[in-house]
C-alpha cells in the first residue's frame, strides 16, 4: 500500500515540474506581446511568484527511514503536522517533505481553528492542492454539526467537505443522510444525492436531491421531495421548508394532504406548528372521503380546526354522484363545530352570486349553507331551481338530503312552481308554500300550502291538450308517477273553470306573479361564473314579515376566530 503511494508521489513531483515548465514557456510567449496586453500577465507573474505554504513536521516520538519508501520519511509516535493555521495528528505517517504531503494512520485528527474538527482511521494530505482525503470511521466536527462517513475529501481552499460512499449530518435539529454529499463549514451549507433523508422528530423528508442549511435549518427542496408525519403528508418537487419553525413556501403544483383532505396550488404556504396552509393560484382543496372539492384562485385550510375557505373565482364541485355539480360563488367557506365530538358537524357556505349546474339540476341564490347535522341545503334571497322544463321559486329554499341525494324541499313564501309545455303555454301553481318530496331522484309528490292558485292544461291520452284549468284553493297535493302529472287533490275541492284551447281569455293563463327566469339559468359548467341579475319588473313583491338574517353575515368574524 505505501509503495503505490511512493509512486503517487513521484508522480506528484514530476506533475509539479511539468506544470512549472509550461508555466514558465507560457510566460515566454506573453511577453513576446504588444505592451498594452502585458498587464494580463503582471497578475499572473505575481500569483506565480507568491510561494506556497510547506506541511511542517512538528513532533514525533521516531522518526526514521525505510529502504522501501525511500521518498518518506517514517514518523512514529505523536504525530503532529502543521499547514498554515492547520494542526494535524496521529499515530504513525509518511512524510514526503519534497512534495509537502504525507500519509497518516491511526488516531488521526485534524484542527483547523477552534471550530472545525475532523477524525478518521487514515488520512492522506497534499499541501500544494490542501486537500485531505480522510478514510474509515470518519467523523467531521463544526460546533453543533457532525458528519459522520466512510470516506471523506476535505478542500481546505474551497472549505467543503464531500462524500461519496453514503454518509450522515446530524445538526441539533435533524439527521440527514445520502449515498453522496458535501457540507460548507463556513456558509453551513450543504447539498445531498441519492437515497435522501431527513429525519425530524416531527417528520421525515425523503428526495432525490436536497440542500440544506445548518444555521438557519432550512431545507430546500430542488426535485420530487415527500414530507411525511403523523397528521400529514406533503409531496412537491420545489420549494423551501424550514425545519425550525416549520414553515413551507412551496411551488410548482405542491400538495398538502391531511385527514382526507388535498390542498394543491401553484404557490402553496404552509405553517405545519398552526396547521395552516394557503394556496395561491390554481387552488384545489379536495376530499377525497367524501368525494367532493373547492378550487379558486385563492385558498386557505386549518387543519387543526378544519376550517376553509376558497374565493376568487371558487367553484365547488360534488362528484360523488352519477353527475358532477359545479357550485360558484365570490367566496365558498366550509366550517366544523363540536370538533372531536360525537355531535361533530360541518357547514358548507356559499356567498354571494351563487350559481350552480348539473346535468339535470341548475340553480341561483345570493348565499346558500350546508349543514350536515341536519343535511339541509338552505337557499337565501332570490332562490331558483330548474329541473329540465320547471322551475322553482321562493323567499327561501330548503333541501333536505339522504346520502347526497334530494329527500324533500320546502319552498318558504311566495312559492312558485312553473313547468314549460312550449314557448306559449305553462302549468303553473302557487302558494304560500310548498313541499316538494323525492325517491330515487325524482319528485313523486307535491304539497302546495295557503292561498293555492293553479292554471293548469290538462291532455288527453294522445297528449292532445283539451284546455286550461283556472283553480284557487287553500290546499293541493300533486302526485306523480315517472315525474308526470297522475292527479292533484285540493282541499277544500275546487272544480274551477276549464277553458277550452279557443276561448281562453287573455291574462288568463298567466298568474299574477308568474316568471319564467329563462335568461338566468346557468347553461353548463363554465356559465356558472356569469352572474344575470333579475330584471327590475321580475322582481319578488316586498314582504312585510322580518327579514330573514342571512348566517354569512359573521362570516369574516368567524374566520378571524380560526
Amino acid at each position: 500500500m505505501l509503495e503505490k503511494k511512493n509512486r503517487k508521489y513521484i508522480w506528484s513531483g514530476h506533475r509539479v515540474l511539468l506544470l512549472s515548465i509550461l508555466c514558465l514557456f507560457g510566460f515566454c510567449l506573453l511577453a513576446q506581446q504588444p505592451v498594452q496586453q502585458k498587464e494580463e500577465p503582471q497578475v499572473a507573474t505575481q500569483k506565480k511568484k507568491q510561494p506556497k505554504s510547506k506541511v511542517y513536521l512538528i513532533h514525533s516520538d521516531l522518526l526514521r527511514k525505510d529502504a522501501r519508501h525511500p521518498d518518506a520519511q517514517v514518523v512514529v509516535g505523536n504525530v503532529v503536522f502543521r499547514h498554515d493555521s492547520v494542526y494535524m495528528y496521529c499515530d504513525s505517517a509518511y512524510y514526503y517533505d519534497k512534495i509537502s504531503s504525507f500519509e497518516a494512520f491511526s488516531n488521526v485528527r485534524m484542527e483547523q481553528g477552534d471550530t472545525l474538527f475532523l477524525y478518521g482511521d487514515h488520512l492522506y494530505y497534499d499541501g500544494n492542492s490542501q486537500i485531505a482525503e480522510m478514510r474509515m470511521n470518519v467523523r467531521m466536527e463544526n460546533r453543533t454539526t457532525t458528519l459522520l462517513t466512510d470516506s471523506l475529501n476535505y478542500d481546505r481552499v474551497f472549505n467543503l467537505g464531500y462524500y461519496f460512499n453514503g454518509g450522515t449530518l446530524m445538526d441539533e435539529q435533524n439527521v440527514l443522510t445520502s449515498d453522496w454529499g458535501q457540507y460548507n463549514p463556513s456558509t453551513k451549507q450543504s447539498v445531498f444525492n441519492y437515497d435522501v433523508e431527513l429525519v425530524n422528530a416531527q417528520f421525515t423528508l425523503t428526495s432525490d436531491t436536497l440542500q440544506y442549511n445548518t444555521a438557519t435549518k432550512v431545507a430546500n427542496i430542488v426535485g420530487p421531495s415527500d414530507i411525511w408525519s403523523d397528521n400529514n403528508h406533503i409531496y412537491s418537487e420545489k420549494g423551501t421548508y424550514n425545519t425550525f419553525t416549520g414553515k413551507a413556501l412551496l411551488l410548482d403544483r405542491s400538495i398538502l394532504m391531511n385527514d382526507g383532505k388535498q390542498l394543491t396550488g401553484d404557490t402553496l404556504y404552509y405553517d405545519r406548528n398552526n396547521g395552516l396552509g394557503e394556496a395561491f393560484w390554481n387552488m384545489e382543496l379536495k376530499d377525497t372521503i367524501n368525494k367532493n372539492m373547492m378550487t379558486g384562485d385563492y385558498g386557505y385550510y386549518n387543519e387543526k380546526t378544519k376550517y376553509a375557505f376558497a374565493t376568487k373565482r371558487a367553484v365547488a364541485i360534488d362528484y360523488s354522484q352519477r353527475d358532477s355539480l359545479f357550485l360558484h360563488a365570490d367566496t365558498l367557506l366550509m366550517e366544523t363545530f363540536a370538533l372531536d365530538t360525537d355531535s361533530m358537524y360541518r357547514e358548507m357556505r356559499a356567498f354571494h352570486k351563487v350559481r350552480f349546474y348539473r346535468v339535470d339540476l341548475q340553480g341561483v341564490a345570493d348565499s346558500l349553507v350546508f349543514s350536515s347535522k341536519d343535511s339541509c341545503l338552505t337557499m337565501y334571497k332570490d332562490p331558483i331551481l330548474w329541473n329540465n322544463n320547471q322551475q322553482l321559486l321562493g323567499e327561501k329554499v330548503l333541501m333536505y338530503m339522504n346520502d347526497s341525494t334530494i329527500d324533500w324541499a320546502h319552498i318558504v313564501n311566495q312559492a312558485l312552481s312553473v313547468e314549460a309545455l312550449d314557448s306559449a303555454r305553462y302549468n303553473q301553481v302557487t302558494g304560500k308554500e310548498m313541499k316538494a318530496y323525492f325517491k330515487n331522484r325524482q319528485m313523486y309528490k307535491t304539497e302546495v300550502i295557503g292561498s293555492v292558485r293553479v292554471v293548469y292544461y290538462p291532455m288527453d291520452s294522445d297528449s292532445t291538450l283539451i284546455g286550461m284549468n283556472v283553480s284557487e284553493t287553500s290546499k293541493l297535493d300533486i302526485y306523480l308517477v315517472n315525474q308526470q302529472l297522475d292527479k292533484m287533490v285540493m282541499s277544500p275541492k275546487s272544480n274551477g273553470t276549464l277553458y277550452p284551447m279557443n276561448q281562453i281569455p287573455p291574462g288568463t293563463d298567466r298568474l299574477e306573479n308568474f316568471v319564467w327566469f329563462d335568461y338566468i339559468r346557468p347553461l353548463n359548467k363554465e356559465d356558472i361564473f356569469n352572474w344575470r341579475a333579475k330584471k327590475v319588473s321580475d322582481q319578488l313583491k316586498k314582504n312585510t314579515r322580518e327579514p330573514v338574517e342571512l348566517p354569512n353575515q359573521h362570516l369574516f368574524d368567524s374566520k378571524k376566530k380560526q
